[in-house]
């Protein structure tokens, strides 16, 4: 839906451009025409750019509001900290059991290559994800809303047994 409202606008856009170029290079007849013909390309210019800014600011904040991330509600120091560490072909996470409704902070990090993490829902369902890189952490924060077993795979091809490379998260009640 994004992407056709993205062309649509894009190809009127470029037509706008180009008939308005093509406006001045006309009126342009004359050596004498230039300094008028410039203050109406800098009218025009300035016209075309807050139209634009105009135009896109709202289109923008519309469709970031619509993302389907998480709000960023978590407090440093109040997650539940795991460290998963990938490895040619298998997860390692510093415990595999967590708690509905606590926030849960993921280190992420690898031994070998890149890896992507996914946590993926009983459904299958992907719920979060990031990227295991070498030399370097991400921190993924996430809430589990719903008790059940989570898969976290990977989502990066890193070799040959990547279609093996898979870890369960178990997700409990609260006591």
């Amino acid at each position: 839906m994004y992407q056709d409202l993205a062309w649509r606008v894009t190809v009127v856009l470029v037509i706008a451009i180009l008939l308005l170029f093509a406006w001045i290079a006309l009126g342009a007849s004359q050596r004498s025409d230039y300094e008028r013909i410039r203050g109406r390309a800098a009218r025009a210019r300035f016209i075309v750019f807050w139209g634009l800014v105009l135009l896109c600011t709202p289109i923008i904040v519309y469709s970031l509001a619509d993302l389907p991330y998480p709000q960023r509600h978590l407090q440093s120091g109040s997650a539940e900290v795991i460290t998963a560490t990938g490895h040619q072909w298998r997860w390692e996470l510093s415990k595999n059991q967590v708690v509905v409704g606590k926030p849960v902070e993921f280190h992420v990090g690898t031994g070998d290559v890149t890896h992507g993490f996914g946590i993926y829902d009983p459904q299958l369902r992907l719920v979060a994800q990031t990227q295991a890189m070498p030399g370097y952490t991400n921190v993924l924060r996430h809430t589990f809303l719903q008790p059940g077993h989570y898969k976290i795979l990977c989502l990066e091809y890193c070799g040959l047994a990547h279609h093996a490379m898979m870890a369960e998260l178990t997700v409990v009640a609260s006591e």
